[in-house]
């Protein structure tokens, strides 16, 4: 579970993130990451996005607790960002029979495109 001040839950930090972040995608997952540099230093905060179409209400919750769980891994590297910082990650219709390790690798990689790590 990411702690409450590492939570993305206000609709305009989605929609700031992902119409004005970058992107980053793979075959199971599409990143967004937004990072405003000149605005007071804060946690990050990071959502998550897993649709109907990833599968019934128990697939989407596996999926969204293994992103939170690998997520959380990465929050050291997403601290040292300057300022301020939104990352939103969306899970595609391939991340319902992904393994765990595949959805880590496809979120290493995504989060490297981004210019995180």
């Amino acid at each position: 579970m990411l702690s409450a001040v590492h939570r993305l839950t206000d609709s305009d930090g989605f929609r700031r993130a992902v119409r004005s972040g970058r992107r980053a995608g793979s075959s199971t997952l599409v990143v967004h990451l937004w990072v405003d540099p000149e605005a007071e230093p804060a946690p990050v905060q990071v959502g998550f996005t897993v649709s109907k179409a990833v599968g019934n209400a128990a697939t989407r919750n596996r999926v969204k607790r293994r992103l939170r769980h690998l997520t959380r891994e990465h929050l050291p590297a997403l601290e040292g960002l300057p300022g301020r910082a939104a990352l939103v990650v969306r899970a595609l219709p391939a991340a319902a029979d992904a393994s765990y390790a595949t959805l880590g690798a496809d979120l290493d990689r995504t989060l490297s495109k981004v210019s995180v790590r």
